[in-house]
């Protein structure tokens, strides 16, 4: 997964859509077969219907897959199809099925899923460069497996007070998508083969259960209006998003102006962002993309205490938004507010000990306010939480050389020094055994 974040071009590095999705997704899990499940929920920038699981609770879904969903009912059967991959321990059971089941072979099976997300050649170069190629089979769930976790994706939706009947009508269009591409599938269907039993079981299971109207949450409608004023030209964008404010085509017309703000931002039009969000704020919706948009403007405007202001407000309604933390930060460092901006910071790692974002965004400040100690330090956390072990300890180096920390200070460097060169020590043993 590290991997991934830091390499791999499509995965969407946005706090706002990964909010989206863990928020949606923790609500699956928690109605799952294994509620207190360690699960990351991740978008990988692609117009293709897709979604996957990876070892260690990772599940990714397709931009694709968001736009393309017509209700967040859809998005979540899609969603809660996938935990149930993991719950069930499909990968694992799969590769020891095939007696393959060693660490080489789960790490050829997880960069061969992703690969496979969109390019089917790639996956089989992918495979075959990691001298694995009998994962090619495995990249496709038996459909044991893909019936499972219809089962179990269909209780978890049940039980999250989703659209039951969403799950069969998503898989429906797929199938039906898939006939017009004949031997190209698209890859929803090369990786999750659907049958028309398995339909057809699907919509038995919503006929006998009652109905319940699900409206879509505001935030879903937002996420895709993003994404979709993402695509193309800003220009285009923006003509498309004119077209369905003044249609009244969207399903969400805080959406549809949302939108039209955003892709006027992207065509750098900041005065008529202004006054389309004007539009916006008149609807009276609250959401923190919203808010985070509101005080966008602020800042590319040059109004800095306005962008701030606004973020602190949201921040009180909106708490858990990663997008108003980091921005409210970024927002203290543009107005060389350092101070300020390292106490922020510091509360907000006493409740996310594990964002490396937060750690990049300290040492940042710390080399602006000339703390050299404490700017490594900072850095060295922000590498070790993205796997780069080696980076991480040539940062407490360069921290044990600088001369502007207390005993207590270069006491802690030392011994978390002492830490990472441990773990590095037992890499290194894996290593010669052949465990990596």
């Amino acid at each position: 997964m590290n991997e991934i974040r830091l390499r791999e071009p499509s995965y969407v590095d946005d706090p706002e859509i990964n909010d989206y999705l863990n928020g949606l997704g923790r609500r699956l899990v928690e109605a799952s077969a294994n509620p207190t499940g360690d699960f990351t929920f991740f978008a990988i920038r692609d117009n293709t219907v897709n979604a996957f699981a990876m070892f260690g609770g990772f599940i990714g879904v397709n931009t694709g897959t968001i736009i393309t969903a017509q209700s967040e009912s859809e998005l979540a059967g899609v969603i809660a199809h996938e935990i149930a991959h993991v719950t069930q321990n499909h990968l694992a059971r799969q590769i020891a099925k095939e007696k393959q089941n060693t660490i080489p072979s789960m790490i050829a099976m997880a960069v061969g899923v992703l690969a496979a997300r969109a390019n089917s050649s790639a996956a089989a170069a992918t495979i075959a460069s990691a001298q694995a190629g009998v994962v090619q089979a495995q990249l496709a769930y038996t459909r044991d497996f893909e019936r499972e976790a219809d089962r179990m994706g269909y209780q978890s939706l049940d039980k999250a007070g989703f659209d039951v009947r969403s799950m069969g009508d998503f898989f429906e269009r797929l199938q039906k998508a898939g006939r017009l591409y004949e031997n190209n599938a698209p890859v929803y269907l090369r990786s999750h083969p659907l049958t028309v039993e398995r339909i057809a079981d699907m919509q038995n299971r919503a006929q006998d259960s009652p109905y319940r109207q699900v409206v879509s949450s505001l935030d879903f409608q937002l996420v895709r209006a993003k994404l979709r004023a993402s695509l193309g030209t800003p220009r285009e964008a923006a003509i498309d998003f004119e077209n369905q404010v003044r249609e009244r085509k969207s399903a969400s017309q805080a959406a549809a102006r949302y939108g039209l703000v955003y892709a006027l931002m992207r065509a750098k039009d900041t005065q008529a962002a202004q006054r389309e969000f004007e539009a916006l704020r008149a609807l009276k919706e609250s959401s923190p993309m919203i808010a985070d948009l509101a005080a966008e403007i602020r800042t590319k405007a040059g109004d800095l205490p306005g962008a701030q202001g606004i973020y602190r407000d949201a921040l009180q309604r909106f708490p858990q938004s990663k997008s108003l933390v980091y921005g409210y930060a970024e927002s203290l460092y543009a107005g060389r507010q350092y101070d300020q901006a390292v106490l922020f910071l510091d509360s907000q790692l006493q409740l996310s000990a594990t964002d490396y974002k937060l750690y990049g965004l300290q040492a940042k400040t710390y080399s602006a306010l000339g703390k050299r100690l404490a700017q490594h330090r900072a850095q060295a956390e922000y590498y070790m939480l993205q796997g780069q072990l080696g980076q991480a300890v040539e940062q407490l180096q360069f921290a044990q050389q600088a001369t502007d920390g207390n005993f207590y200070e270069q006491s802690a460097v030392d011994a978390r020094l002492r830490e990472l060169r441990k773990l590095q020590a037992e890499e290194e043993k894996l290593k010669r055994n052949g465990g990596g």
